[in-house]
């Protein structure tokens, strides 16, 4: 299977096995929903590219995370985001066809929803996770 279907399964998996991400969620969606009430979590694009070393077969795949808060302070979101860091850094795909060599933050953005959008908070993270095939 495609290294950027199973990184992105396997991220999904791990922030719903998230109790404390979960206990302040009410939906962790994959793609963006067609109505959701705040607070929620949304696993968005996913990109891969090739990556890897003489011998190894590897790819570097970006995915971006989106948190949707209500209300006026950001304690929520930013402990929200807390909880994705800490998931991102212990993410493992071990028994997979894709072994994690790393993940990191890419760049992480806070912004105030107008009324449109109701008011609130919205948070997007953008992670690299470097996989190499587990096939030797």
């Amino acid at each position: 299977m495609s290294a950027e279907v199973r990184v992105r399964a396997a991220v999904i998996d791990a922030l719903r096995a998230d109790a404390g991400l979960m206990d302040v969620l009410n939906g962790l969606y994959d793609g963006q929903p067609g109505r959701a009430a705040p607070p929620y979590a949304v696993m968005g694009e996913c990109i891969a590219s090739d990556w890897g070393a003489k011998g190894v077969d590897g790819r570097e795949v970006r995915l971006t995370v989106s948190l949707f808060d209500a209300g006026d302070r950001t304690d929520r979101i930013a402990g929200m985001l807390a909880r994705v860091e800490a998931v991102m850094q212990a993410l493992d795909m071990a028994g997979e066809e894709w072994r994690v060599a790393g993940a990191r933050l890419i760049r992480s953005r806070l912004m105030r929803t107008g009324a449109r959008d109701g008011d609130g908070w919205r948070a997007i993270a953008d992670y690299r996770v470097r996989v190499a095939s587990a096939a030797v």
